[in-house]
């Protein structure tokens, strides 16, 4: 199991787990105003993020990676370098997202240690993680990782629950 960035080769995989976020009829957790639907496109648009490049003002530099485990995307997860505004009250500085088919199996809980050991290289002291009041398996994976509960806060449509987590 490994987090890397995102490339050709898990296009099909990845292809597949577009599809089942979408037939869940969920946004899944891109870090781009709109879902993805070709990968050249997707990947410069991870690239330009990660260099700042071409940032809407809401969004900030953040590294994308992709959690492959026995050759298939299993999810993918965005860093935030640096929070603006918005993300300190929701987002914070890291967000996941597991393919439908894959939950329940420890993913959550793997994708976001990895994440961890990758915000930790970008020179992040602490982070910060939000998830919807509802999400239990987020809260979950949460508190496995070492998040310490901070404050529940108003969002819409529900609230959200913010933790940090020491590097």
């Amino acid at each position: 199991m490994k987090l890397i960035k995102p490339t050709k080769k898990y296009e099909q995989s990845w292809k597949a787990a577009l599809a089942e976020f979408q037939a869940e009829e969920r946004k899944g957790f891109w870090n781009w105003e709109k879902e993805p639907d070709n990968l050249d496109d997707y990947m410069k648009q991870t690239r330009n993020n990660e260099k700042g490049k071409g940032l809407s003002e809401s969004f900030v530099p953040s590294t994308t990676y992709w959690l492959i485990d026995n050759d298939e995307f299993v999810g993918h997860t965005n860093i935030r370098h640096k929070l603006n505004e918005h993300y300190r009250k929701i987002g914070g500085h890291i967000g996941y997202y597991i393919r439908p088919s894959a939950r329940k199996k420890g993913y959550g809980t793997k994708i976001l240690k990895l994440a961890l050991k990758k915000a930790r290289r970008l020179g992040l002291k602490k982070v910060l993680i939000t998830c919807d009041e509802s999400n239990i398996a987020s809260q979950k994976v949460i508190e496995k990782n070492k998040g310490k509960f901070q404050d529940k806060i108003p969002s819409d449509p529900e609230p959200k629950l913010r933790y940090w987590i020491e590097l």
